[in-house]
Formats: structure tokens, C-alpha cells, sequence
């Protein structure tokens, strides 16, 4: 027990400082899910307890279930950014439990480069990369599990680089009898290690509430999610909400209590949650709110996918709309590497 505990100490507060929850952040890939399955319930899902995914965005839901999976996650992003993860649990022992690790990558592509005049200075590359270990333990004598990831994260810009570190603490609760889950996560605590050019730059805080349930009746399960709880104000104005009156005068959109409280809101719902076959459906409203376009029909905010188990292989698919430019498809390969299963 007190290996386990000093684990969690170890990964929750090796951390050399704590980042704020206003203004611009660096690192916001962080935030950026490459799960094909989270993202087709809607990008910001928590309470997926069997995938071996889910622990970049929940580490409490860390047990023994996930040894020896894997899985490798693509997806072609916008304008033509890569971005892709790698996930690995291994169990240790029965008593002490199971450790994940993941490797997470953005990578921008070739980039042109210009002088304050304009003039092309050629290409230069960008890249972001993390590296994290996770853990999870059950409270004694409770339906409670509390988890951490400690994250080491690179970043590069032409000749520029950074180096960070964060942590990721959750708090689920789940009871093998009760049809439904609840977590709380508090995501990316961290700091710079390095900066980019002396200036000290803060880390994308998270703070979300997830909860799933499952219909007793029918093969469905139902997850929500309230994201961004660091900050109550999140809407950004949104250009083709603006009005004109017939004088020229430009009134802005703006998003009233009732609009900023839905954009904190998350839904999926997973069909056939435990078959060989998943059917699912997500809805992301401050996608939706902020990329919707007047008198047109864009879709933003919705997004849907499935997956396909075969023996030790399952297969997912994620389609994500984000506007009528830009649809994007991701794609999950999970593999169970234990022979003992089958």
C-alpha cells in the first residue's frame, strides 16, 4: 500500500509550478483528443472505463483490465496537420495494479516562413510531442478510484523549443452494480521547463465533470460531459452571428447566460456499448455554437463513428465536423496482446 501510495505522490506533485486559468496557453495539443472512439461521443467525453485510450484524458479509469492492450490512433487534422497517439497498460502484479503509458504527437508540417516585410524566408517545421505515465488506485473500502499521469512535453518551431512538465489527477467513482459512473478530472498542472524566447507562457488548464449511464432495457449507453468548469465565461464571439441594420451599423453577436452555460456541455450516446459492433453519437456544443454559419447548414459540433471487434483486434472509426470546409476522420487500432484471453 505504501508503494502505491508514494507511486501517486510521486506522479501528482513532481510538478514545479501550477498554471492559471486565464489568457493565452501553450501546448493546447494537449487538449486535442486522438481517440477515435471518444471523439465520435464528441470529443471530450470521460467515463469510457474499458479503453485503453481513455487514460490520456481520465487516468482514475486505470485497472487491470487494460494489461497488455494497445493501440495506435491517425488522424489527418485541419489543413493538413497530423496528429496520432500510442497507448500501452501493462499490469505489474494483482496487488500493485497496472501502469499506462502514451506517447502523443502534433505534427504542423512544413510551414513557409516570412520577414516582417513579407518577404519568404523558406520553410521551417513545427512539432509538439508528450510522453506520459499514468496511474490508478482504489480508495480502501470505497467505489472510488483515484488516478494520476505525470506528462513530459516537447515543443519546437523552426529554431525555437520548449520543454514542459504536467500531471492530470481524476476521481471516479464506480460502482460494479450501479449502471452509471461519475469523475471529476483536473487536467494539465504544470509549468514550463524551457521557453521559447525567455518568455514564460501557461499551460491549457482543464477542468471537467463526466458522467455515463446505461439503460437497462435497451443497448444503450448515454455520457456527458461538463468541460471548462476553470472558467465560467468561455464563448467567443461568433462573425456570421453579426447583424447590419440598414444605416451600416454592426451589431456583434453576443452569447447570452443560457448560451455560455450549453457550451459547457458535452453528450454522446453509444449503441450496442458492449457488442462486437458500436454505433455511436456525440454532440459538442461550443463547436456547434462558435463554427455555425447563418442561412447555411454546417453541421459543426456533431460528430459520429463506430466500432469493429474482431478476436484480439477492435477496430474504431471517428467522422467530426468542425465547419463545410473541414470534415476529419480519425481512426483507432486496438490490439490485445494477451494470449491468455483467448
Amino acid at each position: 500500500m505504501k508503494v502505491k501510495f508514494t507511486l501517486l505522490l510521486f506522479l501528482l506533485f513532481n510538478i514545479v509550478g501550477y498554471s492559471q486559468i486565464a489568457g493565452e496557453s501553450v501546448y493546447q495539443f494537449l487538449n486535442v483528443s486522438t481517440s477515435a472512439r471518444q471523439i465520435a461521443l464528441g470529443g471530450e467525453i470521460l467515463n469510457l472505463e474499458n479503453d485503453i485510450n481513455q487514460p490520456i484524458w481520465n487516468p482514475s479509469v486505470i485497472n487491470n483490465d487494460l494489461d497488455r492492450k494497445l493501440s495506435v490512433n491517425y488522424s489527418s487534422y485541419i489543413s493538413g496537420i497530423n496528429i496520432g497517439s500510442i497507448s500501452y497498460a501493462r499490469e505489474i502484479n494483482r496487488r500493485f495494479g497496472t501502469l499506462h503509458g502514451s506517447i502523443k504527437y502534433l505534427d504542423y508540417g512544413n510551414l513557409i516562413g516570412a520577414d516582417e516585410n513579407g518577404n519568404e524566408t523558406g520553410s521551417f517545421s513545427a512539432k509538439d510531442i508528450a510522453v506520459s505515465m499514468g496511474y490508478s488506485y482504489n480508495l480502501p473500502n470505497s467505489n472510488f478510484y483515484f488516478g494520476s499521469n505525470i506528462k513530459f512535453i516537447s515543443s519546437s518551431i523552426s529554431n525555437f523549443s520548449s520543454t514542459g512538465i504536467a500531471a492530470d489527477i481524476a476521481l471516479l467513482y464506480k460502482n460494479l452494480y450501479k449502471p452509471y459512473s461519475f469523475t471529476l478530472v483536473i487536467r494539465n498542472i504544470g509549468t514550463q521547463l524551457s521557453t521559447f524566447n525567455g518568455s514564460r507562457e501557461k499551460l491549457p488548464l482543464k477542468v471537467a465533470l463526466g458522467g455515463s449511464y446505461k439503460l437497462e432495457y435497451v443497448p444503450l449507453k448515454w455520457y456527458a460531459t461538463l468541460d471548462n468548469l476553470q472558467k465560467w465565461n468561455i464563448s467567443e464571439s461568433n462573425p456570421s452571428n453579426n447583424t447590419t441594420d440598414l444605416e451600416g451599423n454592426i451589431t456583434e453577436d453576443n452569447t447570452g447566460f443560457i448560451g455560455n452555460t450549453l457550451r459547457h456541455f458535452v453528450i454522446g450516446a453509444e449503441l450496442f456499448p458492449e457488442s462486437l459492433i458500436n454505433v455511436r453519437l456525440g454532440y459538442n456544443f461550443k463547436r456547434a455554437a462558435e463554427l455555425k454559419l447563418q442561412n447555411a447548414r454546417t453541421f459543426s459540433g456533431i460528430s459520429f463513428g463506430f466500432g469493429v471487434k474482431m478476436n484480439r483486434f477492435k477496430f474504431n472509426y471517428a467522422h467530426s465536423k468542425f465547419h463545410t470546409a473541414s470534415n476529419i476522420s480519425t481512426f483507432s487500432l486496438e490490439i490485445d496482446l494477451d494470449n491468455n484471453r483467448y
